[in-house]
């Protein structure tokens, strides 16, 4: 493991196989709002998040916009390239600012190639993202608005440090396809019920364990998938800030 990375894919790789990336990267300061990945354009670059969260959307003809997934520093950009493909429909951007590391996906390419671990890791990773995808649509098709913003904002809490969560209203409108109204109506019931505290662009977790009661099945398989085939979702930095004292 290296522990110069926050990222968790590159923490869990060999250092030999991490060494045929390392001198490839590009440190890159994103901001919210940021997009990385516009639909249908090829890709420049793979990216492997070291701090922020971001989104992948799908947008409709008439510009609606739903998230399908979302990802932090377990994670990286794109599990298409991955796949084989050069470009994807779904767009995806910054939810939360953070820095990422980028290379070229032509060397993240000969990088595979030349280390089986390396690609036996990035496709054990596109399972776990598979999963989430899958998974927000079960949550979508299946539970209250209550119950996904729960879900979701645990997943927002897995991928950031400590509890407080910089996330707006607009922006969890688009991640639940819901009107702002009814992810304030989700909000004042979390809140009403001890879970979170809401302020204006930032909700912090109150009571994980409560969060996950009200999630119930949305959550936890994929997260489970991820600690078995890869490691520790949540970072111990993160981890260890939300540990009761």
């Amino acid at each position: 493991m290296s522990p110069s990375f926050q990222n968790r894919l590159l923490r869990a790789l060999p250092p030999d196989d991490l060494g045929l990336l390392t001198p490839h990267f590009e440190a890159v300061p994103l901001k919210k709002g940021d997009v990385v990945v516009s639909p249908n354009k090829p890709f420049s670059h793979a990216y492997f998040p070291e701090s922020g969260l971001a989104s992948v959307v799908s947008i409709t003809s008439d510009g609606r916009r739903l998230e399908v997934g979302l990802f932090g520093r377990e994670g990286m950009l794109s599990t298409a390239l991955v796949l084989g493909a050069d470009r994807t429909p779904h767009e995806t951007f910054l939810q939360v600012e953070g820095t990422w590391l980028r290379i070229e996906a032509d060397r993240l390419r000969a990088a595979m190639r030349q280390s089986p671990p390396l690609t036996d890791l990035l496709m054990r990773y596109v399972q776990t993202f598979l999963l989430v995808l899958s998974q927000t649509a079960l949550s979508n098709g299946t539970y209250m608005v209550e119950e996904r913003l729960a879900r979701w904002l645990l997943m927002a809490h897995d991928r950031l440090d400590g509890d407080d969560l910089p996330l707006t209203h607009e922006f969890l409108s688009i991640m639940l396809g819901v009107q702002r109204t009814s992810v304030t109506l989700a909000t004042q019931v979390l809140e009403g019920e001890g879970m979170i505290r809401a302020q204006r662009g930032r909700i912090t977790v109150l009571d994980r364990v409560a969060l996950e009661r009200m999630a119930g099945d949305s959550y936890g398989v994929a997260e489970r998938e991820y600690e078995r085939l890869i490691g520790l979702l949540r970072s111990e930095i993160s981890a260890a800030r939300s540990a009761p004292s």
